[in-house]
């Protein structure tokens, strides 16, 4: 896959861009690539999705900030087929004779691609086969980050499914022939498909291969620095905090996050610090503030 350009020079804005200019940018771009007004031309759809990709990223205030800091590596969820995909092509994948695939809901490019890769697409010659089947599994988020294996009900058989790390909420494993038995004169039998359902941590979320947090701190240890323990997928990690950290500063623990290449490969795990103010002062925190706010530093952090 090639790389992906900078957000900023594809909407054609400096890095100090407004948030105006970045949709006034947007939409002119927009308008001039979009697939109405260039039908069939490759290049001009290609544009339009980078388009959009950029300003997913930087018209969000957060992602901004993520993307300004550790560039494409802080926003890994945006693009189909790319980094937010940990299985890395259209289709999904083979995994001891299981695919997993996304589901994309009804008609569009996407159920196109799995007509050709599957044989169920409406220009493809359909196999007389049994019926499809579906059934739901519920996952942990740990589960889904790490892989697991469950035991389903298929009308009264225990089937185990694999399911592989980094599964993701909505997804879907095909299990080709534990469907409907062949119908008479049939060729083979239907398939099952094992929907994923994946429950929400309590403090961590996920963006395709990035898992976000954050961690409330003091002002004092962040005008101070300090250290302070992070719950990760992978248990409580230290992470320093440095002197003059303002609130909203995002930091990044690599290999922290979810696994994206069958060699183990994991993207990060991003903290966003918030400074917390006191609101219930004593005499004397109030006095030293005072004190601290008539000296010659600008702010609270020196600056």
């Amino acid at each position: 896959m090639a790389e992906k350009r900078d957000y900023y020079e594809v909407l054609g804005v400096s890095k100090n861009a407004s948030d105006d200019e970045i949709k006034k940018a947007y939409r002119k771009l927009a308008i001039k690539y979009h697939p109405d007004k260039n039908p069939g031309d490759k290049t001009a759809e290609a544009k339009f999705k980078e388009i959009n990709e950029a300003h997913d990223v930087l018209s969000d205030k957060q992602k901004r900030a993520r993307y300004d800091q550790f560039g494409h590596a802080g926003v890994g969820g945006a693009g189909f087929g790319g980094a937010g995909n940990p299985f890395g092509n259209a289709g999904g994948f083979n995994y001891n004779g299981q695919t997993f695939n996304f589901e994309f809901g009804n008609g569009g490019v996407f159920d196109d691609i799995l007509g050709n890769l599957f044989g169920f697409g409406a220009g493809a010659r359909r196999p007389r086969k049994g019926a499809d089947y579906q059934v739901s599994v519920i996952l942990t988020f740990e589960e889904a980050i790490f892989g697991t294996t469950k035991t389903v009900d298929n009308n009264g058989t225990s089937i185990k499914v694999k399911i592989p790390a980094g599964i993701d909420d909505g997804m879907s494993v095909r299990l080709k022939g534990k469907g409907g038995p062949a119908p008479e004169g049939g060729t083979e039998p239907g398939d099952l498909y094992v929907r994923v359902r994946v429950k929400p941590h309590k403090s961590l979320t996920r963006e395709g291969i990035i898992i976000l947090s954050e961690q409330t701190i003091d002002m004092v240890d962040a005008a101070l620095g300090c250290e302070i323990d992070v719950l990760t997928v992978d248990g409580v990690v230290t992470m320093k905090v440095p002197a003059g950290t303002q609130s909203g500063t995002p930091f990044k623990l690599s290999g922290h996050g979810v696994p994206f290449r069958a060699d183990g490969d994991r993207g990060p795990h991003i903290v966003t610090i918030l400074v917390e103010t006191p609101k219930n002062l004593s005499k004397k925190q109030k006095e030293l503030l005072e004190e601290f706010k008539k000296s010659k530093k600008k702010g609270i952090f020196g600056r």
